[in-house]
């Protein structure tokens, strides 16, 4: 019995394609580069020279001490920013852009083998063999963790970062608040499988602990697991702080650029309002009992079963993150405009500023282009992945909206009798190998089917919870602000 099969063919083809079209083609860099978006140049010192009428210095553009020559001109002075289209040779010196760039790709290779991976599984189910698709899932997630958490250490090691730091910790305290209110809330309300994945868990390791001589009642206790479950759950509310509020305040400049174009509003807005709604789906008297349950007039059935119910949740995250990755370059150019913004707001301003300030304050939002792209897209590359692995490893089916899953006896074998003589020839990698795949059915009787939909389910939740809360938190703080 062979333990990994056309997998492993898909995994090695895909790796090859990695090494071969990688260098070649980019969809993260053609995101940036052939998306049509538009950066603003910061005016030379020349230029701010000519419309402040300062007369050029008596040593040069340069000091004798070798930094650049600093001069004062107003704030109101009128500028007019040049634009450029951003290119790859713009791109590729920036901050984070070799982590973007990576996590995305490998996200965009990691999708086509799970795609393919579930097409071959139709035709073939997998039996006995471990899904690797799921391994390239979970690097995904890893990848996205590590890049969030890199990201928000930043704010910790600046020492003008005060505020930075103090509302990653305040969200990282509320989320943990948030969460152990949440866990402590009845499945009958919001059905988050945690209980039964904790059971089905428990009682599958203790009989595993049995057969190895060990007396247990259980791993571990139920209050323990949901206080380390909230404590994680707090931590990923920190990561997901910044990227949440940034994402806020692109959505509220969209908004303003389309003050005019009410149709693109509403586009918007449901797009914003989608995490929302996949949060409703997991409140089950609100969505399974109304679509699953209820019976309407003139119907003999509920709209859906409780597989199709499944199916189209992850579905739902799925067409969820096309829309967001469709309108990732409006946002991404919300952004850029940012330098146009700063410098019509600095009209407003009295006093004075340095020509250096003034170029830095144009070339920074440039410069940390890369960096709001990750923060962009990296909550939604890990809402995906998580959808996918709780379809996989939950054993849902995507083709349960149009049919109701067949449940397939199991086969049982008769029992082998073995002849002494025939044993006494065995081979001891025959021997081996039937040692592993003892073990391995073993670890499949302790993380079972309900234990993955009660993981991952939960995770694909809190994801979109947190998402949809940050950006609304941000999204507020933008109006209050913007109303004062």
């Amino acid at each position: 019995m062979a333990l990994l099969g056309a997998q492993l063919v898909i995994t090695l083809v895909m790796i090859s394609v990695i090494q071969k079209l990688g260098p070649h083609f980019s969809f993260a860099r053609w995101l940036l580069c052939s998306t049509g978006l538009v950066r603003y140049l910061y005016p030379t010192d020349a230029e701010l020279r000519h419309l402040a009428s300062i007369p050029r210095g008596k040593k040069g553009p340069k000091q004798s001490n070798g930094k650049a020559e600093t001069f004062h001109v107003p704030r109101s002075l009128d500028v007019s920013l040049e634009t450029a289209k951003v290119t790859r040779l713009d791109v590729i010196h920036l901050r984070y852009y070799s982590e973007y760039q990576w996590l995305l790709d490998f996200t965009v290779y990691a999708v086509i083998v799970y795609v393919v991976t579930e097409v071959y599984q139709t035709w073939f189910p997998l039996k006995d063999e471990v899904n690797l698709s799921m391994m390239w899932c979970g690097l995904v997630l890893l990848f996205s963790i590590k890049l969030l958490l890199s990201l928000t250490v930043q704010y910790f090691k600046g020492e003008e970062s005060v505020g930075e730091r103090s509302t990653c910790i305040v969200m990282g305290f509320t989320y943990l608040l948030i969460s152990m209110m949440v866990l402590i809330v009845d499945e009958n309300t919001l059905e988050l499988g945690l209980e039964d994945a904790y059971n089905s868990f428990n009682k599958s390791a203790s009989v595993f602990l049995s057969k190895q001589g060990l007396n247990s009642s259980g791993p571990a206790s139920k209050i323990v697991l949901k206080f380390f479950i909230a404590l994680w759950c707090g931590i990923l509310g920190a990561l997901f702080t910044f990227p949440g509020l940034r994402i806020a305040k692109m959505h509220w400049d969209l908004l303003k650029y389309f003050r005019e174009r009410k149709l693109i509003q509403i586009m918007l807005n449901v797009s914003f309002a989608l995490p929302f709604v996949l949060v409703i789906f997991w409140i089950k008297p609100v969505a399974r009992t109304y679509i699953t349950v209820r019976i309407f007039s003139g119907m003999t059935q509920p709209l859906l079963t409780t597989h199709a119910f499944e199916t189209l949740r992850i579905v739902a995250i799925v067409l969820t993150v096309f829309v967001k990755l469709v309108l990732m370059p409006w946002y991404l150019q919300a952004y850029l405009d940012m330098a146009y913004n700063r410098t019509q707001e600095q009209k407003k301003e009295a006093g004075r500023i340095t020509n250096i300030e003034f170029q830095k304050k144009i070339a920074a939002v440039f410069y940390y282009l890369c960096v709001v792209t990750l923060q962009y897209i990296t909550p939604i590359i890990m809402c995906l992945i998580l959808s996918f692995m709780y379809k996989t490893l939950g054993e849902f089916s995507w083709g349960a909206l149009f049919k109701e899953p067949v449940n397939e006896c199991p086969v049982v074998n008769p029992p082998k009798t073995i002849d002494p003589f025939e044993t006494s020839s065995r081979d001891s990698i025959a021997q081996s190998a039937a040692e592993f795949h003892a073990t391995f059915e073993n670890l499949k009787s302790v993380f079972s089917a309900e234990v993955f939909r009660g993981i991952f389910g939960f995770s694909t939740w809190w994801c979109c919870f947190v998402y949809f809360a940050t950006t609304s938190v941000g999204l507020v703080y933008q109006t209050y602000f913007s109303t004062i």
